[in-house]
């Protein structure tokens, strides 16, 4: 599988340079979806980015979402009339939108899309994660018809949890990928 196929899709403020995400694009020149506001996200704004790269790639993607952009898989996959096109998804740290303090600053991205997901993924989940609980993680890959990975206390699973290159997130990227 080229790299050019396995599209990145950070969270909300976008992924710094510290973060896994970012690393593996460096690394291995994955491909992220660059969104017109990452600061005021739009979940139909950040769809159309979505469709626009799947549609940009050679062969079926890949997506590697993070905390937002794990949501805007689910979105996405619940319009498009090109979920075919996706071969796999790797969905890390959901972020959960449907919480008070969230719903009020994002609120196009109320209600999360549950309708299963038309193509095999993984949903990796902390126990401690400030920004989603695991039984809200373990419902959404119930719902979506996800492996569920449980990450232990990790937090957010991003630049703070101190992951690095997260070698364990790599073995679950290529196990999709040889799908």
């Amino acid at each position: 599988m080229q790299a050019s196929n396995v599209l990145i899709l950070p969270g909300w403020h976008d992924s710094g340079v510290g973060h896994w995400q970012s690393r593996w694009e460096a690394t291995h020149g994955y491909v992220r979806v660059q969104q017109h506001d990452w600061e005021r996200p739009l979940r139909g704004d950040w769809q159309i980015q979505l469709e626009e790269a799947v549609l940009g790639c050679t062969e079926p993607a890949v997506l590697v979402a993070h905390s937002l952009g794990v949501i805007l898989v689910a979105a996405w996959a619940a319009h498009t009339r090109n979920a075919h096109r996706v071969k796999a998804a790797l969905l890390v740290a959901p972020g959960d939108v449907a919480r008070d303090e969230v719903r009020s600053i994002l609120p196009s991205w109320w209600p999360i899309e549950r309708q299963r997901l038309p193509f095999p993924s993984i949903l990796v989940a902390s126990r401690n994660d400030p920004r989603c609980s695991f039984e809200m993680a373990s419902g959404l890959a119930a719902d979506w018809g996800a492996e569920l990975v449980d990450a232990g206390p990790a937090g957010h699973l991003n630049a703070d949890s101190k992951l690095g290159d997260w070698p364990a997130g790599l073995a679950l990227l290529q196990r999709l990928m040889a799908l």
